[in-house]
């Protein structure tokens, strides 16, 4: 239901009030779930985006086109490494901007079929900044300042996050950029200083290094990913330096300085570096500043999240919040079962709290885990024991050629339950789902022994997980 009117709001107009059982904030993969498991079970539903189009920081600054980046130079990588291609031409350089032109590709394949998801499931979609005006009331500024009313008896936030700028860089600066803006940098820097050696940093230095970029990649913590399995996390700090990224590990920055030929970061040990860019790529905010927060008592925590109980519902029962904009773990896959799942219980239907989720780092090769590491199950005093395949003995690997990485699978000694699965390599992101399938099986199904007797496609990947168990097996007495 929705009735037109007409009045003044401060320096904008209120042009229409809408009414919906449902309002969601944010079109990333928390709002997009949420708003369509909500309509296809008969709810009146609105979505708001403050972008031009759908998607939210997912489709458009962070996960598809820094994956979709990650392929191109990937495939430039293999013809440039790959002797059959020589009868073809000598390798070839590839600019910044001319990958990125094919990977926006990708990006408006993604607009076109999520804007199509809305109009099949009759959701209201508006674009504009949305700020509350009471618990059930949203406001909606569109860009030629004209307001629409929403009001709705359940709120999803799903407003998601953005890079974290601290405010002593000059982002201003034509050669200082963080995650978001670097995807416009319209040329290919010979070096390149990275600051932040989290999933994002370690990302993007394995896409720039590809290109040929020479990287500095500065780490505020003594190695890469400690929350990694210790063996994967020194593989990829061994192939990343492989690649020309030299990693500078306990570093602060102290100042950060731009000119017109380059930058100049001035490290708290007293070295200074200097190249022709740099990438901030430590730490994200919450979406939630221009919310109106105060209007409604809600108060986002330093790192601008909102802090829900396991219903996913803020401190105000009816508004619930998902995605990155509740923080842990930040990934798009959770985001998009935790929209998933607020909607559920607002439906008052079967829902669940997400706590495990499979780690998928996009360097180049790529990471996958899923479960505790060594070093968690040592401190826990598991008595595990280590099955593993390494790929370069793999028929799939050999005949594409990727045949860098291993599979690492812990399990118990007594039991054969398998506690954790580490993947590093081509696909690492695609095979820990076989693994995590069969620990999720209840009981006697979570075994070992599953993959020993279970037979396994010729050549593949997959078969990785046969020669770990049969390696496993024969270290158990």
């Amino acid at each position: 239901m929705s009735f037109a009117c007409v009045r003044e709001q401060g320096d904008a107009w209120i042009m229409a009030v809408h009414t919906y059982d449902v309002v969601v904030i944010g079109t990333g993969p928390a709002g997009e779930s949420a708003a369509i498991n909500a309509a296809k079970h008969g709810m009146r539903v609105a979505i708001v985006e403050k972008q031009t189009q759908v998607g939210g920081n997912c489709t458009h600054w962070g996960t598809i086109p820094s994956k979709a980046l990650r392929h191109q130079v990937k495939q430039i990588m293999a013809f440039n490494t790959n002797p059959m291609f020589r009868d073809i031409g000598e390798p070839r350089w590839f600019s910044f901007p001319k990958v990125m032109e094919h990977s926006r590709v990708t990006i408006d394949k993604q607009v076109e079929m999520r804007s199509r998801f809305y109009a099949r499931n009759r959701i209201d979609l508006f674009n504009g900044v949305a700020r509350f005006k009471d618990e059930h009331t949203v406001l909606v500024r569109d860009r030629q300042e004209g307001m629409e009313e929403l009001v709705a008896k359940k709120i999803v936030i799903a407003t998601g996050s953005r890079p974290y700028r601290p405010a002593d860089i000059n982002f201003r600066h034509p050669r200082l950029y963080c995650s978001d803006t670097i995807l416009s940098l319209s040329h290919t820097p010979r070096t390149l200083i990275i600051f932040g050696a989290g999933v994002i940093g370690c990302e993007y230095a394995s896409i720039f290094s590809g290109l040929g970029v020479k990287v500095d990649l500065i780490n505020n913590r003594d190695s890469l990913l400690s929350f990694l399995d210790d063996e994967i996390s020194d593989a990829l700090s061994y192939h990343l330096r492989k690649h020309g990224v030299l990693i500078r590990h306990n570093e602060e920055y102290e100042r950060v300085e731009g000119d017109e030929s380059g930058v100049i970061v001035y490290l708290k040990s007293g070295k200074k570096l200097r190249a022709d860019a740099f990438l901030w790529a430590n730490g994200r905010t919450g979406n939630t500043d221009s919310l109106g927060l105060e209007s409604i008592g809600l108060e986002a925590n330093g790192r601008g999240q909102l802090h829900v109980d396991e219903h996913y519902r803020t401190a105000i029962p009816h508004i619930y919040a998902a995605g990155d904009v509740i923080g842990w773990p930040s990934l798009a896959s959770a985001a998009y079962d935790q929209g998933l799942n607020s909607s559920n219980e607002l439906l008052e239907k079967d829902y669940r709290y997400v706590t495990e989720v499979p780690t998928g780092i996009y360097t180049i090769p790529e990471i996958s885990s899923f479960g505790p590491n060594e070093r968690e199950l040592t401190e826990a005093k598991v008595p595990y024991e280590v099955a593993q395949a390494f790929f370069k003995d793999t028929a799939r690997a050999q005949i594409t050629g990727d045949t860098i990485g291993m599979l690492k699978i812990l399990f118990h000694q007594d039991t054969l339950e398998i506690l954790g699965i580490h993947c590093f390599g081509d696909q690492a992101s695609e095979i820990v789902h076989i693994g995590q399938a069969i620990m999720q099986q209840k009981g006697e199904a979570n075994s070992l022994n599953y993959f020993v007797n279970t037979t396994f496609n010729y050549p593949t990947m997959a078969e990785a997980y046969r020669v770990a168990a049969q390696n496993g097996l024969s270290r158990v007495f």
